[in-house]
């Protein structure tokens, strides 16, 4: 069965090299080569993060036609829906199996009886209900033969019934059929595509070897980059969209990744979906939040309008996060927010309190999310126990939050450089919970309570006049090669208790979300810019062999300073840095090494679409190399000093 289960994935890819094709070719060339164009993900309907409900965290596989209409019409009443909550959706749970011989999906029609119908069953009366209400409809499968219930609820009434054939309902072998089923005959408009079956139903499980599942060797791993097989994953993922394409030609869809960080997917779900997990499952549990919060919170240039870091749904409305917990969800709200997360409501809303619905439709704050500039908040100020983010707004504004990790309160010295504004002008700082302002000079000092986040839209004059610095604008950066060739696990992720398992077994092991990839204002690990001993406070890092790519929106100059990062470990190879337009060379450096004052590049920007910076050495290798992209900006003015 092992062997059968390896040629299957090898058939699969075999089938799928066109998914790829255009990637591949260009990475097999030269992936730091100009491309002229944006590769983050942009089909479907991701321009803002998708705002909705989902079953699994109030309901897990329990679920029915009444709790799913019940919650969503309480989202219609309580207004959450004019203020964008549109997604209602199904997750694990629905399906009763898989009818054979000709492989049609079935749903449980004891817990939606609206979808029994004379040829079996339909989802179709269901979401042409949901749509009557103005929502739009979402379901739930899996990368592999069965899901994440069947591989972690083996005892669950909810599992699919049948023989073993009959409780394979996972997309494994079925993409076509199932996605065309999903979005062309039931009228469904958002998929969350799971990763258990491909990680938990090896030939040597339990579920396996009792007969009870058919083996499928495992592809991802949550512990191990090197015992997943990252080519079958996104080949899969690319078999998907092509079906999306068409049988949703017109796009209206959206594309979830729900593959929990693991398989180095930090480097590439932006590429594959609308929505890519950074973290394991959520659980109503503070500490367990700031799990999710890490996952997520240093991965602001891999997050662009059309796909966006997912640290799993919100979970205001239980333990943690209930009414008794008032601080705590603000928190939990607003930093979702920050993140550009997406702002998926988990809780039972038939039963909960309005106190927790007015967190839920805070409209100033949702607005900071839905912010069609697509920028995630950069860390400004970094500690175990406090963090400020700084989020870049269209409007010229910014938002700021002070996020109170711990027990103690915090007085919290806010400045103008944390805002990258000007300490001469006047700031204004508009409270988005209690609606007050605050105007100060330079710098203000705010009280912050244990577990308390304070968000603030801010009114001020930047420091920079005629532009914005790179990392300002992160959702206009693309790191589309960040030359991270040995994906390290993140040992900045705060370790949580209070995972899936609890304290079963050797407890939770860190996490490969990011570590060592490009960073807005920071090295790829942690430090702050410097070349030379010259210290720069806004800039890109991002490791040698690499290459960005940045959206212009009318600016006609790009300057930087740019050079080896001090904290490079190599300090014997050169480094090039190149400025690219559209395809075009406009500008170089001289070979660079540790050591040596950054070199200023300039370049004409006017009228170029797609800007790449590359930074290039002569050989690979460079785990320890980083560089950086200091004061990196895009200006008004086509004139330079």
């Amino acid at each position: 069965m092992q062997e059968q289960a390896t040629l299957g994935w090898r058939h699969r890819l075999a089938l799928l090299p066109l998914c790829l094709a255009m990637a591949a070719a260009h990475a097999a060339s030269d992936p730091l080569a100009p491309s002229a164009g944006w590769s983050a993900y942009t089909a479907g309907q991701g321009a803002t993060p998708p705002m909705g409900w989902n079953s699994w965290n109030a309901f897990a596989t329990n679920i029915d036609e009444a709790k799913i209409l019940g919650s969503a019409q309480r989202i219609f009443d309580s207004g959450l829906a004019a203020k964008g909550y549109r997604y209602i959706n199904l997750d694990d749970g629905w399906v009763a199996h898989r009818r054979m011989p000709d492989g049609r999906l079935l749903i449980r029609p004891e817990r939606f009886p609206s979808s029994v119908t004379a040829g079996g069953s339909s989802f179709r009366p269901f979401t042409d209900r949901l749509h009557a209400m103005g929502f739009k409809a979402g379901i739930y499968s899996d990368l592999g033969r069965n899901t994440c219930s069947q591989a972690y609820s083996p005892d669950s009434p909810d599992l699919p019934k049948g023989s073993v054939l009959e409780r394979e309902v996972g997309l494994y072998g079925r993409i076509d059929q199932d996605i065309k089923l999903y979005f062309a005959d039931w009228g469904f408009d958002y998929i969350k595509v799971d990763g258990c079956g491909v990680r938990a139903f090896g030939a040597n499980e339990a579920k396996v070897r009792s007969g009870q599942y058919r083996a499928l060797a495992p592809v991802l791993d949550m512990e191990s980059v090197t015992r997943s097989d990252i080519p079958v994953v996104q080949a899969e993922f690319g078999q998907i969209n092509a079906a999306l394409r068409r049988y949703r030609p017109n796009g209206d869809f959206l594309l979830s990744l729900c593959i929990w960080g693991s398989g180095d997917v930090r480097a590439w779900g932006k590429n594959f979906g609308n929505v890519s997990r950074t973290s394991d499952d959520i659980t109503p549990a503070w500490s367990r939040m700031l799990s999710n919060f890490d996952s997520a919170a240093k991965r602001e240039l891999y997050a662009h309008p059309g796909s966006w870091n997912d640290p799993d749904m919100l979970f205001i409305g239980k333990g943690d996060f209930d009414a008794e917990h008032l601080v705590e969800a603000r928190s939990h709200f607003s930093l979702w927010a920050m993140l550009n997360a997406p702002l998926l409501i988990g809780a039972d809303l038939r039963t909960t309190p309005q106190p927790l619905v007015d967190i839920l439709g805070n409209a100033d704050i949702i607005a900071l999310n839905q912010d069609p500039a697509g920028n995630q908040a950069t860390l400004a100020y970094d500690a175990d126990d406090l963090q400020i983010l700084v989020k870049q707004l269209a409007s010229g504004q910014k938002a700021v939050a002070i996020f109170n990790r711990g027990v103690t309160a915090i007085d919290v010295d806010l400045t103008a450089e944390h805002l990258k504004l000007r300490k001469d002008a006047p700031i204004t700082l508009t409270d988005l919970w209690s609606k007050a302002d605050t105007t100060f000079t330079n710098e203000t000092r705010l009280h912050v309570a244990p577990r308390e986040t304070r968000i603030f839209r801010v009114q001020g004059q930047r420091t920079l006049a005629d532009g914005l610095y790179l990392s300002e604008m992160p959702g206009s950066v693309n790191p589309a090669v960040d030359g991270v060739t040995q994906p390290q696990a993140d040992p900045t992720i705060f370790r949580s208790s209070f995972a899936w398992s609890g304290t079963k077994g050797p407890g939770e092991r860190p996490m490969y979300a990011g570590w060592g990839g490009a960073r807005a204002d920071s090295t790829p690990y942690g430090q702050l810019l410097q070349i030379a001993g010259a210290r720069y406070a806004a800039g890109i890092g991002i490791l040698a062999n690499s290459r960005l790519e940045v959206r212009n929106h009318g600016y006609r100059r790009l300057s930087a300073q740019v050079g080896v990062d001090d904290s490079a470990q190599d300090r014997a190879r050169a480094v090039t840095f190149l400025v690219y337009g559209d395809g075009k060379l406009l500008a170089k450096s001289k070979p660079m090494r540790w050591g040596q004052p950054a070199q200023a590049l300039n370049a004409d920007v006017a009228g170029v679409k797609i800007i790449e910076l590359v930074a290039r050495t002569g050989a690979g290798g460079n785990a320890q190399l980083p560089v950086s992209w200091g004061d990196a900006a895009l200006l008004s003015s086509a004139r330079h000093d």
